[in-house]
Order: C-alpha cells, then structure tokens, then sequence
C-alpha cells in the first residue's frame, strides 16, 4: 500500500489489514483474539476500547480538523507550510501523532481532493498512520459533498443537481437515487461521513449562505426529500448529516462571517424550522450539525445554539428523541467566535451536548482547553466518554473498526462510471423549470436561430466541473446542432463589456445570457436590457437563485436551473433545444421585485412544452 504523490494505491493485503486493525480488534475481544462478529460492535465492547483510552487520546477523539496535502505522509512543500502556520505540524500523519484526532476533513482548497485514486491514497494513508499508534483507532474521514454549488470532490466523479434543483423535480426516488450514488462514490474513496443534506428550510430570498443549497420552502416537502436522501447515502455506507440545527433557512446573515439572529416564534419553529430534522430522525439519521445562530424563542441566553443546552441537550436530545452523533459547524466561523473566545468555544459545546468538535481555528488551542477543562473538574471524563462512545458506535456501523481500507479496484468500479454519469443526466432534466416563454419562443428552433450567442454570469465553477457556465452552454447548444459561441460578461458587466455583448448579438439569430443573483442595482439588468433592445430574441438561464427573474420581467424565455454546474447546465441546454421536456416546479415561491409581499410565481410554478 502506497501513499505518495502519485496518488496510486496497491490493494491492501488481508494480512496487511489483519495486522493494521489488530490493536482493535484485541481490545474489541478482551484481549482474547479478534472479534468474530459481522455486525456493530455492542456498547459493552466499545466502552472496553475506551476505558483503555488516555485523557488525551479521549479529547482527540472528539475532534474533526482539516490538514493541507494530497499525501498523509509525503504533501507538496507549500502544503507542509500551511500545516506548520496553522497546525504546528508538517503532515496529517503528524497531525494524528500528535492529536489523536478521531476525524478528518477533506477540502478541495487543501489540496486534499485532487483525483479519485490519491483520494483513496490520503484516506489509506491517514488510516494507516492512525492504527500505527499505540491503541490506535481508524479515522471518520468527511467532507461537505452536498452537490450543485457545494462538491468537494470534482471531476472524474459524479457531480449530482443540487438540493433546490431536487426540490424543483420533487421526486424522492430521484433524490434517494441521488444520495446512493454520492454515498457510493465516498465511501470508495474513504469518506464515511458527508455533512448532507440540508435540512434548512430557505424561507428568505436575500439568505447569503443556504439560498439553492436548501430543498425549498415547503417545510413537508423538504423533509420529504432530506428523508429520501438519508435513506440514499446510509444504504450506500456513508453516515448522513442533516444540517444545519435548529434551522439556518430565515436569515440575511452569513453565520461565516456574522452571528445572525433567527426571529421565528416557538410555534413557528416546530411546524416550519423543526419538520425535516424530525423527518431526518425517524429516517435514522447518523449525525446533525449543528448552527452557529440564534433563536431567542428557543434559547434566551443570547447563545448560538452551537453552544446552547436548552436547544442541543434539552430540545434536540429531548424533545425530538435524538441520540445520534451532534457535530458543530466549523468553529472558525464567526457565528460562534462572536460572544466567546476560541478556548472557551469547544468546551461550552461540549457541556451543551455536542459529540464532534469541527476545524477550530486553532487545534492546539481547542485541544488544550478541553484537556484542561477536564483536569480543572468543569468537564468530567464521564461527559467525554459518553460522546467517544457516539462517535465509535458510528465508526463501528460504518465497518470502520473491522476494515477502513479501500482500494483501487474499488475506485474504479465506483467512481464516476457511465452508468452514475447517465442517471445524474436524467435527474438533472427532471428538475429544469420554465417560468416565461412567451410566443412559445422555446423550444429554440435550430432552423429560424441557428447562431446562438451565449453571454452572462461565469463565477468560479464548483469543484471539477468544465465550467465556465457560458461555455458549457454554448458547447452543449452546438452539440445539439446550434452554432453557439461564449462571450464571459460576468456578475458585474461593465459598460465597455456590455457593448461589446450588444454588438456581439447582431451576429446572432438568438441570445442566452446566464444571470447569477440579480439584484435590483445590478448591472446585469442593464446588459439584459440592452441585448433586449437590439430586437434579438432573449433566453435567461437562472444559474443559480430563481429569484432572477423577477427583476427581469422582460425576458421573453426564463429558466431556472439552480446551478452552474456542468450536469444541470447541459440539462437547460436539452431543455432550450427541445431535446427535453421542462418538468421542473418553483420549490421556493417568487415574489415581485417592487412589492416582495404578492407572489408572482408560486412554489409548484412550471411551464410546459
């Protein structure tokens, strides 16, 4: 077995995973020989392991942190820097010697994503270098790969609509399908744990941070859906995340970078904010996260409920029965830096009743001061076991305590194949939604528009995706027998940019403009406007919030495709040429522009062929 940079790993041996897992193994047994069993290890084993645990070993395994590389053993130089800065360590490997920390976080930014099978490396290489210490235990490795604009793991592997894009074909088989094949593909890659789906219910057109990454506005059909994606990813062996608790779908602020404040009342709180964490628990749900916000009608400490008992002990492990494993957001976050410093941070959480202790800023500091809140008698050892046995009773279901190992082959059988790549092709054409076409402009017909100008929006690409948006449109319309050239104009199109898409157009039989979260001083509503006025006919592509079309109202063709990622940016384009019908439905209801309180287009809204 191999962890080096080239990102190849040999297939470990049984004798190899044999002696890696002994240390477990023996301990699970009594010291007897190794466990016999094919199912969960029961609690009475499990507690075994952590009675022979160290209090730092303990405190470790309540830690999930981030580390830079693409290797455990071998990153790139710049990688080895980024560690030392921010961890004190040059390596993951190092960062487990000196930790013991139970969990590791994968981001594309870490370089710890770049290809399936040194994705497979690192998480071979990290399982290894934790079993090499002494009582060893294997890591719950996680990453956020929700799909649409949040994905991790890019390219080769497949990348799935996202959540609202879900809820606008509003089928749970499909939503199911999605979270088998995501579950699927992490769990070959060495990720057992993915923070989704969101189980915010997005009530708030101007919400900064959830918007497209939530399911809707229909509190029953969310759950519905965040139900059909648990059942997806657990049957494929990958623990499931409903996030985030008790609610992130009603804010204006960014808990990344503010502390916001959710005004909902108690009773709104249960029919709304609380019905698809309660569908997530009776799906059986693996793990919550938690949110950096507060909810005075739930907690009038003025706490974020990150590290609040009322919410996470009283409301969550109480009321809603839940005894599954409580994760926090990332404590980097403003949201839960604001009222407390970072050494008071994880130990407040872990007195209101959290499990797993996610990225603090600083490890060193974190670590330390749940060590010390220990020996000072404010935490008792007691309290941390209880929250070790969560995390390895999970551990123990996800087999991580028999075999954490994968392997090439498996990589290869799972990962990104023509069959995952044509289901995620077909969910996508399900969710695409027509909300204007006046004159029944689409279908586009390739003998009156044959050149098509694509201009618009191009943010950075998700995660591994061709991108940019205005290219991949106008790749997938000369597929379809279109002539389509791209012309980037961006988010925020200057006067110069717009004139040369104004005179780009009278080349053009047709123009699609991609709009990327249209505001009412945005300059793409001049560019939209300008192109209007040359007498080209106009097609918008919502590429990321529906919300655009309402300050747009004289676009004769409008679709919302939720996401500019490649898979539901080719789905409009089929959509567009009328290779596929638009089946997709509003999940978020549309208000007007000069009076948000009247809908203009409701949730369930959807024009058809």
């Amino acid at each position: 077995m191999r962890d080096s940079s080239t990102g190849s790993t040999a297939r470990p041996s049984r004798r190899t995973v044999l002696a890696a897992t002994a240390g477990v193994t023996a301990a699970l047994a009594g010291g007897t020989g190794a466990y016999a069993g094919t199912g969960p290890h029961d609690d009475t084993e499990l507690r075994a392991l952590i009675s022979g645990m160290t209090l730092e070993e303990k405190v470790g395994q309540l830690f999930v942190m981030r580390v830079y590389g693409h290797s455990a053993t071998a990153p790139d130089q710049a990688d080895i820097d980024a560690n030392l800065k921010e961890i004190g360590v040059r390596t993951a490997a190092e960062l487990i010697a000196r930790y013991r920390v139970g969990g590791i976080i994968y981001f594309a930014w870490a370089h710890n994503t770049r290809d399936p099978h040194q994705i497979a490396a690192l998480s071979n290489g990290i399982q290894q270098a934790s079993l090499a210490q002494p009582r060893g235990l294997p890591v719950l490795i996680s990453t956020d790969q929700e799909h649409g604009i949040v994905a991790r793991v890019g390219k080769p592997a497949t990348l799935l609509p996202g959540a609202m894009a879900l809820g606008a074909g509003g089928s749970r088989g499909d939503a199911r399908t999605a979270g088998r094949i995501a579950g699927v593909e992490l769990h070959a890659l060495g990720i057992r744990q993915d923070y989704a789906p969101v189980a915010d219910v997005n009530v708030n057109p101007a919400n900064p941070v959830i918007g497209v990454r939530s399911f809707g506005a229909d509190p029953d059909a969310v759950a519905e859906l965040v139900a059909a994606q648990v059942t997806g990813y657990q049957g494929a062996g990958v623990a499931s995340t409903a996030k985030h608790f008790p609610g992130h779908g009603d804010t204006a602020v960014d808990s990344h970078y503010g502390f916001p404040v959710i005004t909902h009342s108690r009773e709104l709180w249960e029919t709304l904010d609380a019905t698809p964490f309660r569908a997530a628990i009776r799906a059986g749900i693996d793990s919550i996260m938690t949110a950096h916000i507060m909810v005075p009608a739930l907690d009038g400490s003025g706490d974020p409920a990150t590290l609040s008992p009322t919410i996470l002990t009283g409301i969550l492990r109480g009321e809603l029965g839940y005894d599954g494993l409580v994760v926090t957001d990332s404590l980097g976050m403003e949201g839960v830096r604001t009222k407390y410093g970072d050494d008071r941070v994880p130990v407040l959480a872990l007195k209101a009743g959290v499990d797993q202790l996610l990225n603090p800023p600083s490890l060193d500091i974190a670590w330390n001061a749940v060590l010390r809140a220990v020996r000072g008698g404010e935490l008792t050892e007691a309290r941390l076991d209880e929250s070790i046995l969560r995390v390895l009773r999970l551990k123990s279901k996800l087999g991580l305590l028999r075999n954490p190992y994968v392997t090439d082959a498996g990589v290869d059988r799972a990962v990104g194949t023509a069959a995952h790549l044509r289901t995620a092709d077909r969910i996508a054409e399900r969710t695409t939604t027509l909300l204007v076409n006046e004159e029944d402009l689409l279908p586009l017909s390739r003998r009156r528009f044959p050149k098509v100008l694509v201009v618009g929006a191009d943010p950075a690409s998700p995660s591994g995706t061709d991108g940019p948006p205005t290219r991949v449109l106008a790749t997938a319309l000369t597929e379809l027998g279109f002539s389509a050239t791209a012309l980037s104009t961006g988010t925020a199109p200057s006067a110069a940019t717009i004139a040369r898409a104004v005179a780009a157009a009278g080349d053009a039989d047709a123009v699609v403009v991609g709009t990327y979260n249209v505001t009412a001083t945005s300059s793409q509503k001049t560019l939209v406007a300008q192109l209007l006025a040359t007498g080209v006919p106009v097609i918008a592509v919502a590429i990321r919030n529906p919300y655009d079309v309402a300050q747009l109202p004289d676009v004769p063709a409008y679709l919302a495709a939720y996401s500019w990622t490649d898979v539901e940016l080719r789905a409009a384009a089929r959509v567009i040429a009328g290779r596929a019908e638009p089946r997709g439905g509003l999940p978020v209801p549309v208000q007007r522009a000069d009076d948000p309180a009247q809908v203009l287009y409701p949730i369930g809204y959807g024009l058809r062929y």
